[in-house]
Parts: C-alpha cells; structure tokens; sequence
C-alpha cells in the first residue's frame, strides 16, 4: 500500500480520470468529427490530401494514446 493519504488518493484517482477523459475527447475531435466530415462532405475536408489526413488522424490518436497511457501508469502508483 503507498503511504498516500485518502485524500492524496483521490486526487490521483481525479488527475488519472481528468488525463483519461482528456484522451477520449483527443479521438473525438482529432478522430470521429474529421472523419464524419469527410464521410457526410461537410467543408473542405474532400480537398486535403489522403497522406496529410492520415498524418492528421495518426497525430490525434498518438495524442490520446498517450494520454490514456499516463493516466494509467498515474493509477498504477496507486497500488
């Protein structure tokens, strides 16, 4: 058991949860909502080039993999 305090502990809990749910808007905006335009052709998403959009897609889900990944590794201290 760590020599964190109760409270100590749920702050660490809400940094991992905040990290977390910080990852899954990452996927919904870098992800899902450019992905959903171009599917729907909603602005000049057809223009962009398929190369710059996977670049574009590969950065966003990185960003958010490595988020979740810190909030896990935050919780695992925990233990």
């Amino acid at each position: 058991m760590s020599a964190l305090s109760a409270a100590e502990i749920e702050q660490t809990k809400l940094l991992a949860n905040a990290m977390d749910r910080t990852s899954t808007a990452c996927i919904t905006v870098g992800v899902i909502t450019p992905l959903a335009g171009y599917i729907y052709n909603i602005g000049n998403l057809g223009t962009i080039s398929p190369l710059r959009a996977t670049i574009y897609l590969l950065y966003w889900l990185l960003i958010a993999s490595l988020l979740h990944y810190g909030a896990r590794r935050i919780l695992r201290r925990l233990s």
